[in-house]
């Protein structure tokens, strides 16, 4: 790198020496400090220590040359936001460089790197990390303090392991480890709240993890490895899942339990030992690509498999009716069954605890639907998307089981005293209805965690919720919210996730920053003037930040 380069904040420019009239665009002695500097996809092998000259840099690139150690005096670019060092040659990183605490992007991947230096958890603002196409054999434990990394790549590197710690990044939503040496995957994974996205393909699992706090789990991508064994324990959980691709494992069975991933869109399971599937598959709504070539499918014609995912949906549907009849669960078809009774999934009751009559544009729950209920424990009852003006009354009955409960999509303008007796519930979604109010007596659903209210007719924040203090996720974008109390908020110390987009507020009560357990606060869409829309992009604690900054003392 020529030395003008790094003195380039220095040395006055060489016309400054011959022109003695300067224009307005010449006044060089106005030129601010720099702050990006590009120098990828050059020849170079070593980077001067010199680059400590340039203290304002933000961005410094040097991806695709041929470096094979970095400059310790990185350490000093205390400003530095990105640095790009991928595709070179480097086989270890200066422990300085762990002294940028403002970096947060960091791309080291296509390297010779066989370890980190153990104090990278001091880089606690770093959202992107990627590491992969290394030579590494393990993570530093103190990974754990990367609070704020959003995306994680380690792919194609030799882990054996992954450390548990890494469960402490609560903010990470993309975790990839393709093509390792991995034989299990730490328990304490499953806590990991805000993962999307998880890739383990090309390693050397047997099992799958359970995923009981993975709610927003998008994709998992666990192809090539050698898992056996599919268990309701590891899919039960994953309420948000579109995209599950198991291809070429050693799967003997798919649990009934698949037809709880009400959001699955992809579903791969070719080259695996299935020899038969659960029927219901044929029930997933969302359901758009289904691979099973290359398993010993005793059900399933071979012509059909190649007939397309519509088709074979179709046909697994056909033969869920002919399972439903034929069930040794069942009361047998006696003249005394209503036509309508055959339509009910006795399977969904049975073994999925579900309770479900959604988009049939119903006015009314047929009471054949309850009735089929019996002593069964429904946890689960999906009525949205239908014409309903009302809460059906007889949800009373199942009160001592059912813990979520869907309406939304319906026509409904008033909560009703039944559904405040369902003392277990802890999801409840509403979203899409002509709600105003909702009644004091919900009060008595303190074990209710997640509510949806956006898209109905609310004028003010509901009073009874500041009251249920179980609330993690209160959602209530898109309606009329004009104010909202942020002592009561405060109060609600497991509140993570307050949704209030596209409603009315005016303004934004300063104290409102004092609500610190709050992960989430979405206010944009409002015709509030402060905080302005610059701040609200900068996410959650900023905001929160700002709204404390403006708390009169």
């Amino acid at each position: 790198v020529p030395q003008h380069v790094w003195r380039i904040n220095l040395d006055t420019p060489e016309e400054a020496h011959q022109n003695l009239s300067f224009g307005a665009a010449d006044r060089w002695w106005e030129q601010t400090d720099l702050t990006k500097l590009i120098l990828a996809s050059n020849k170079l092998q070593c980077l001067s220590e010199d680059v400590r000259l340039l203290p304002a840099l933000t961005v410094l690139d040097v991806h695709d040359n041929q470096l094979t150690l970095l400059p310790s005096a990185l350490g000093q670019l205390e400003n530095l936001q990105k640095l790009d060092v991928s595709h070179n040659k480097l086989k270890s990183i200066p422990e300085e460089l762990v002294q940028l605490s403002h970096l947060k992007s960091l791309l080291l991947h296509h390297n010779e790197l066989s370890h980190l230096p153990d104090g990278f958890g001091q880089l606690v603002n770093l959202e992107e990390l990627d590491l992969s196409n290394n030579h590494l054999t393990d993570i530093p434990s103190s990974f754990a303090l990367l609070i704020n990394l959003v995306r994680l790549n380690l792919a194609c590197n030799q882990l054996k392991n992954l450390p548990a710690d890494i469960s402490a990044m609560k903010s990470l939503r993309q975790l990839d480890c393709t093509k390792n040496y991995l034989e299990t995957v730490p328990s304490k994974l499953a806590t990991m709240a805000s993962l999307e996205q998880l890739y383990l393909r090309k390693n050397k699992l047997r099992s799958l993890p359970e995923f009981p706090s993975c709610k927003l789990l998008k994709e998992l991508h666990a192809g090539e490895n050698q898992i056996e064994i599919l268990n309701a324990e590891n899919l039960k959980h994953l309420n948000s899942l579109s995209v599950l691709e198991l291809r070429d494992n050693k799967i003997k069975s798919v649990p009934d339990e698949i037809t709880l991933l009400q959001k699955l869109e992809r579903l791969d399971l070719a080259n695996n030992d299935i020899s038969r599937l659960p029927y219901t598959l044929g029930n997933l709504p969302q359901l758009k690509f289904l691979a099973l070539e290359g398993n010993p499918l005793r059900t399933i014609r071979r012509d059909l498999l190649q007939k397309g995912t519509q088709e074979l949906l179709k046909y697994l549907r056909s033969r869920m009716q002919d399972d439903v009849t034929s069930s040794s669960e069942e009361p047998p078809v006696t003249a005394m069954t209503l036509p309508s009774e055959s339509r009910i999934n006795m399977h969904a009751i049975t073994s999925l605890k579900l309770l479900e009559y959604s988009e049939k544009q119903a006015a009314v729950i047929p009471d054949e639907m309850f009735n089929a209920v019996r002593s069964n424990p429904v946890t689960t009852v999906n009525f949205s998307k239908n014409q309903l003006n009302e809460i059906p009354p007889r949800i009373v009955e199942l009160k001592d089981s059912v813990c979520d409960v869907n309406l939304g999509f319906n026509k409904i303008s008033s909560i009703s005293l039944e559904l405040c007796r369902l003392h277990k519930l802890t999801h409840l979604d509403i979203r899409n209805n002509f709600l105003t109010s909702l009644p004091e007596e919900m009060e008595a659903l303190t074990r209710l965690q997640i509510i949806n209210l956006s898209f109905n007719r609310f004028k003010e924040f509901p009073s009874v919720l500041y009251h249920i203090v179980a609330l993690e996720t209160i959602l209530l974008s898109n309606n009329q919210v004009g104010s909202i109390d942020p002592l009561q908020l405060k109060k609600m110390d497991k509140l993570g996730t307050l949704d209030l987009q596209n409603n009315d507020l005016l303004q934004v009560p300063p104290e409102l920053g004092n609500c610190e357990t709050l992960r989430t606060l979405l206010l944009e869409g409002n015709p509030f003037r402060t905080p302005r829309a610059a701040i609200l992009a900068k996410g959650t604690a900023a905001v929160l930040e700002y709204l404390r900054s403006r708390i009169p003392t």
